[in-house]
């Protein structure tokens, strides 16, 4: 069944694909008021029950929402994050949420905030705004949700995690939950490019501690009320080309001194505040991230 709807001046579609967890209102052309914002796709997941209670949910945005329910992207892959859900629901292993899946319009600039070799880059700041303000208070006008901060996660990987990263840095009153799968922080810092060209003697170009990223995420993380809750991942597969090989290699490497960041310089506590996955079976690609989204919603959520 698909029905046609209009939400606060927005086109929108209800449609269910007989997923257990739940159905869809996806807004074709999502538009705010403000004229930069250009119109994009957007899935709004709701559990099953969301039109017969008066329940109000907590909400997770997804980057690349394009990938999380259905196949797309450049490798037209999945997260199924429906079947993740039915999983999770079934399991009693977290509570019912809502999830927002914002499709990219372009991905490179808008999750990146540094410069990226024979790329366009530096969106990242204006996205995260448009994230924040534009996107979540249109859904929390319309939808019975759980707005707090400490309610609302954000989850990306890839650019994508670098995206949530970021955006829960600049926003820490809106987004109290960071899922970072594979998150690209190299961007900025290392040069990643074929093989041929990528020197192995000197695979860091500057300091994470010193880097942009960093520098902007310094107030948040220093405050105790203000800093958010982390999941962080990557893979250890090495095979299979250069995702794996080098992408992730780079994504493992400052993912882990990430790591040390957080929990020596800024008080971070694993297991509490902080969990951090290494998978040795991981590569940089959807059905891993599908794979491990479930220990980080546990995380967050269970």
């Amino acid at each position: 069944m698909v029905e046609q709807f209009f939400k606060g001046g927005q086109e929108g579609w209800c449609h269910d694909q007989s997923d257990w967890s739940g159905f869809f209102h996806s807004y074709p052309y999502f538009q705010e008021a403000d004229p930069l914002n250009q119109p994009r796709k957007i899935h709004v997941f709701l559990p099953r029950e969301y039109e017969v209670t008066d329940q109000a949910y907590p909400v997770i945005y997804m980057n690349d929402g394009n990938t999380a329910f259905f196949k797309g992207g450049i490798y037209q892959k999945t997260w199924n994050m429906a079947y993740v859900l039915t999983r999770l629901y079934v399991s009693q292993s977290i509570p019912k949420v809502i999830v927002v899946a914002v499709s990219p319009l372009h991905r490179d600039y808008e999750y990146t905030h540094a410069p990226l070799k024979g790329q366009d880059w530096g969106g990242l700041d204006d996205y995260s705004t448009y994230l924040a303000q534009s996107v979540k208070g249109f859904i929390d006008q319309h939808y019975r949700t759980l707005p707090e901060s400490h309610k609302t996660l954000i989850l990306g990987a890839s650019y994508g995690g670098l995206a949530a990263f970021y955006t829960a840095m600049k926003y820490p009153d809106k987004f109290g939950g960071i899922a970072a799968l594979s998150p690209a922080f190299w961007v900025g810092l290392d040069l990643v490019t074929e093989r041929s060209k990528f020197d192995f003697f000197d695979t860091y170009f500057g300091s994470l501690d010193t880097s942009a990223l960093m520098g902007m995420s310094n107030k948040t993380l220093s405050h105790p009320q203000l800093k958010p809750k982390i999941y962080l991942d990557w893979g250890l597969v090495r095979s299979g080309g250069e995702h794996n090989a080098i992408i992730e290699e780079r994504t493992t490497a400052r993912g882990k001194e990430m790591q040390g960041l957080l929990t020596h310089q800024f008080g971070y506590q694993e297991n509490y505040n902080l969990c951090v996955v290494e998978d040795p079976a991981g590569e940089h690609n959807e059905e891993s991230w599908s794979r491990r989204v479930e220990t980080a919603l546990k995380f967050f959520y269970g």
